[in-house]
């Protein structure tokens, strides 16, 4: 008889899962030069993205869009002026799907 498959519960801190790194990325903007545009950049070329500054910017891991946020400067402790996200909105993780 085979053994019943163990599931790991990840609201359990010691799930193994749990303390695996993920990278996160924030997606500010898109900028969408023409190719002859492209081939002209250079150090100092400014690219002009489809986003305000004050714009909401997503926060995906791999293609899977986890949520939306503002940009911050950190002003207190060790990160003091490290360029930040503030989390608005995150997507229920638990739905099905995606």
């Amino acid at each position: 008889m085979d053994k019943p498959t163990q599931t790991l519960d990840p609201q359990k801190p010691d799930a193994a899962f749990t303390k695996v790194p993920i990278e996160i990325t924030v997606s500010v903007g898109r900028a969408r030069p023409l190719v002859r545009e492209l081939l002209q950049l250079e150090e100092g070329s400014v690219l002009v993205l489809d986003k305000r500054v004050e714009d909401p910017v997503e926060l995906y891991v791999g293609d899977r869009l986890i949520g939306t946020g503002v940009l911050e400067i950190t002003e207190t402790g060790e990160n003091h002026g490290q360029l930040s996200v503030r989390l608005v909105d995150v997507n229920d993780f638990g739905a099905s799907g995606g």
